[in-house]
């Protein structure tokens, strides 16, 4: 039986932390930014978790 591959388009977008749970990034955040306000575009800034319902079909992706 060949090995799992994993998925390169969900590899360069989500990270595992120590904890188990896996990081991404915001959309949004990359262009026709001059209408976005400042608070929005800085909250977009930051890393947000994956949430539960997507964890499964996310950990998959990224599982070899």
């Amino acid at each position: 039986m060949p090995k799992m591959k994993t998925n390169s388009g969900a590899a360069k977008r989500f990270k595992k932390t120590a904890s188990g749970k896996i990081k991404r990034k915001h959309a949004f955040k990359n262009h026709i930014l001059t209408k976005k306000s400042k608070k929005r575009k800085l909250a977009l800034r930051h890393d947000g978790l994956v949430s539960s319902g997507d964890m499964k079909r996310v950990s998959a992706m990224l599982s070899a």
